[in-house]
């Protein structure tokens, strides 16, 4: 309440010290600061909580989307049969009362017509009915399959578009136009995985792929596992460099800590090759410019950014 109450106040000033790069504050710091942790409550800033329930909530929508689509193709598949067979038997008791009209000849009636017309109009409107449901059926699952269409291009760990989402971009672009790559990469990420556990791996991911998302201004996928890449558009080398060069400090300055137990994870930084060429080049011979300067960044010593010849 007083850090949020006096934003300038001295206690706010110390606990944004602490807390600077996303250290969680722990019960020890906040009775330094004179306050009171209630025991057993969380005490960080909620965001890799936050995060984890998204990430089970991501996979029930999925999950959930996926058994939502079935359940409408299998209606969509019952009303186009029912109409299918509705419109069959229409055609046949059509014919057949065609056929007592003209076997009648002049005796037929009129009150015998009105019947036939009255039956024919129901069955008519019936039809119809079938029909508009089966149009409706089939915008519902146009809708949905455009949501799993989009859930099918997102990475449901860190909410960037993924390698697909990655790939389609780079094959839309203007074949003559110049562009900018880069691919990043987490270094020492196993040492995280070893030391902390999968989890907190995890949460090391989000962090960077944070990080990435804020201070570069183009496309930022998760290519795969701790891997990164980005695609400038209309941005030169050395300002795609500087870009990513920039997300790498910023990444550097965050002093993380496991949240469940405070226990610093250390600084994460990683290593970037960026390479610059046109769509035309293709897009896995420019990557593979981009990923052979990442490796002589890992080779000089990691934590920097290469620009591709």
């Amino acid at each position: 309440h007083e850090v949020l109450s006096n934003a300038a106040g001295l206690i706010a000033q110390r606990v944004a010290a602490i807390t600077d790069g996303g250290v969680r504050l722990t019960a020890q710091d906040i009775t330094s600061l004179g306050g009171q942790a209630v025991i057993g409550a969380p005490v960080d800033d909620g965001q890799d909580a936050a995060a984890d329930d998204a990430m089970i909530a991501d996979a029930a929508t999925h999950e959930a989307m996926i058994e939502r689509i079935l359940m409408q193709i299998d209606g969509f598949g019952d009303t186009m049969r029912n109409a299918h067979a509705e419109a069959g038997d229409f055609g046949r008791d059509l014919a057949r009362s065609a056929a007592l009209i003209r076997d009648a000849g002049p005796a037929v009636t009129s009150e015998q017509i009105g019947r036939l017309t009255d039956d024919m109009i129901e069955r008519v409107q019936r039809a119809e009915a079938r029909l508009d449901a089966a149009r409706r059926e089939t915008d519902e699952l146009r809708v949905a399959l455009d949501e799993a269409r989009g859930s099918a291009r997102t990475d449901p760990l860190t909410d960037l578009p993924n390698r697909r989402a990655f790939d389609e971009a780079f094959a839309a672009l203007d074949r003559s136009k110049v562009i900018t790559v880069a691919i990043c990469d987490i270094d020492h990420f196993k040492r995280v995985n070893d030391n902390f556990g999968h989890a907190v791996g995890d949460r090391v991911i989000r962090s960077v792929a944070k990080t990435l998302r804020a201070e570069c201004r183009c496309l930022v996928a998760r290519y795969g596992g701790e891997e990164f890449a980005l695609l400038f558009e209309g941005v030169t080398l050395e300002e795609a460099a500087r870009q990513v060069e920039h997300a790498r400090h910023a990444m550097t300055l965050r002093r993380l800590r496991v949240r469940e137990t405070g226990e610093p994870i250390g600084v994460v930084s990683f290593s970037a090759g960026v390479a610059e060429g046109t769509a035309s080049e293709g897009r896995a011979a420019l990557m593979a410019r981009a990923d052979a300067a990442l490796y002589r960044a890992k080779d000089q010593g990691r934590a920097q950014t290469i620009t591709a010849p």
